[in-house]
């Protein structure tokens, strides 16, 4: 055997047992990612027994923003440049982040937090709606407008609407719709601004968490009062929303995406419903009618559906 056949042999042998823990890697961190905002729901609910929602949301802001700015610190990020792209980012970061965390805080104040995560997966049919009304290159197809009629039958179901929607806040789930409305319309709306721009996807979120952060600050005093007794539980729950559902749920997100693209990274969003449905049903004691896990599923296949790339 010559040198060089002696030397590519232990690489080979080095590459081929690296290949199956890079995959063990990334479906770790997606199961973390999908634990992380499924729990999201639940610690949601468990804030707003001791704090109002605008105050909830403030707090995972300033959490979040915390660990961004730790990891730009480590990666020596710095914010952009240029008064159009923060003014750009304001808007992203009110569409994005201040008005889906403040409507989903407000929404279970009434509905449960099962029901807001499954809320929350409606997502990707308001997305493929938008988009072919606000993107010109996303055509559609038979099969993603199948899907959009399926998951919104699904949104029905989890309602129970032949039942004329009977003991369901109306308030809170409209809430909690429009708070899923709210992320297609912030991200086609970076799309269309901020696409191409050449700065960092860590420092374009960390400054778009930083001025949510400061939409909250000024917005929340107006509309609430200083707590006078602070309830540590539903405290310790606003630091973990913040730090984990928020700021490092975020980094992970990015690493999967670079690593496994963002279609794969996307499929988290069809896990979230069925975590949060279990960890109110399991550790809130929510109550779970028959027609919450038939309507998810729904939902979820035509969410699939609509992110389909078959021929028209």
């Amino acid at each position: 055997m010559s040198t060089v056949t002696a030397t590519r042999e232990p690489l080979r042998a080095t590459a081929a047992a690296q290949r199956p823990r890079r995959i063990r890697d990334w479906r770790l961190r997606f199961a973390a990612l999908s634990l992380i905002w499924g729990f999201s729901f639940l610690l949601i609910k468990v804030g707003t027994d001791g704090y109002a929602p605008f105050q909830v949301t403030l707090g995972r802001l300033v959490f979040g923003t915390a660990v961004l700015a730790a990891a730009m610190a480590v990666k020596g990020e710095r914010l952009p440049r240029g008064r159009r792209t923060w003014a750009h980012l304001a808007v992203a970061a009110f569409l994005l982040n201040g008005l889906p965390f403040s409507l989903f805080a407000y929404a279970e104040l009434t509905i449960p937090s099962t029901l807001a995560g499954i809320c929350n997966a409606t997502s990707p049919l308001w997305g493929m709606a938008l988009s072919l009304v606000a993107l010109s290159e996303d055509r559609p197809t038979r099969l993603r407008v199948a899907g959009l009629g399926l998951g919104f039958l699904g949104v029905l179901t989890v309602l129970g609407a032949w039942q004329g929607f009977h003991g369901l806040d109306a308030g809170g789930t409209a809430l909690a719709l429009l708070a899923s409305l709210s992320y297609p319309v912030g991200w086609i709306y970076v799309r269309r601004t901020l696409a191409g721009s050449g700065i960092s996807h860590l420092s374009l979120t960390g400054a778009q968490l930083l001025l949510a952060t400061v939409q909250l600050a000024v917005v929340t005093p107006l509309f609430t009062t200083l707590p006078t007794h602070f309830s540590l539980l539903p405290l310790l729950a606003i630091a973990a929303l913040g730090a984990f559902g928020t700021g490092f749920a975020v980094l992970v997100q990015y690493g999967l995406v670079a690593e496994v693209g963002p279609t794969t990274a996307q499929m988290v969003t069809y896990f979230i419903p069925v975590i949060a449905t279990a960890a109110g049903v399991a550790i809130l004691g929510e109550p779970l009618a028959w027609t919450t896990p038939v309507g998810a599923v729904v939902v979820l296949a035509g969410a699939a559906l609509t992110q389909a790339r078959g021929k028209s």
